[in-house]
């Protein structure tokens, strides 16, 4: 297993709590500190969005959705690598989700693995 560095934060950005809290407690137990948020704008208020070496965010919830965080944090400087989840399956919002700035997208459910896989990714650069 690859060493996670202690001081490596990661958003979890959900309006689902028990996908939230699970998640968070998934990416914690491989050695990553967490916080969590149940909106984007929750996210975006809670300050210096910049320390987050990742954000694993929901695309589907009230306000903003996770693509519009995605490409918000994609303007960022430095940039903030976004991995989106969905449950969805229309077209149109698998299309704008790939066509984002997000790092990833995993489609629900998806293995631990997968969102470990991804996140390793993200924060390799």
């Amino acid at each position: 297993m690859k060493t996670v560095p202690t001081n490596m934060l990661i958003g979890v950005v959900d309006d689902d709590e028990s996908i939230r809290c699970s998640t968070a407690s998934l990416l914690r137990s491989e050695g990553y500190v967490t916080e969590s948020f149940d909106s984007a704008e929750d996210f975006l208020e809670s300050g210096d969005y910049g320390r987050f070496a990742c954000v694993v965010a929901d695309i589907q919830m009230p306000g903003m959705s996770g693509i519009e965080l995605a490409n918000k944090l994609s303007r960022s400087e430095p940039p903030t690598p976004v991995i989106l989840v969905t449950a969805r399956s229309e077209r149109d919002v698998l299309a704008d989700a790939a066509e984002s700035k997000a790092t990833c997208l995993l489609r629900k459910p998806f293995a631990a693995e997968r969102l470990l896989e991804c996140l390793r990714s993200a924060v390799a650069g």
